[in-house]
């Protein structure tokens, strides 16, 4: 036999506690909301993320970007970066 705990609510009751709704739907616990006799699956579509470390979006940086020593040029048409290294 199974134990299947799932949280029924009207639509007055999802109304005034709907935050509820969402955080236990958000824990992957069932909620169904019933209108005139017809019931609704409320379900999160993703996964919560953990709180950590992001992987880095930038893996590399040109060091005149790190410095702030670059610009944009318009040749032959195209719009290219052009950088200017530090000497010394």
């Amino acid at each position: 036999m199974y134990n299947v705990h799932m949280k029924r609510l009207t639509v007055a009751q999802a109304r005034q506690r709907l935050a509820e709704a969402l955080d236990t739907a958000e824990r992957g616990e069932a909620v169904v909301i019933e209108r005139g006799g017809v019931r609704f699956r409320l379900e999160a579509l993703r996964p919560r993320r953990r709180a950590g470390r992001r992987r880095a979006l930038i893996e590399f940086m040109d060091p005149a970007v790190e410095v702030g020593r670059w610009s944009w040029t318009w040749k032959a048409g195209t719009l290219r970066f052009s950088g200017s290294r530090q000497r010394g």
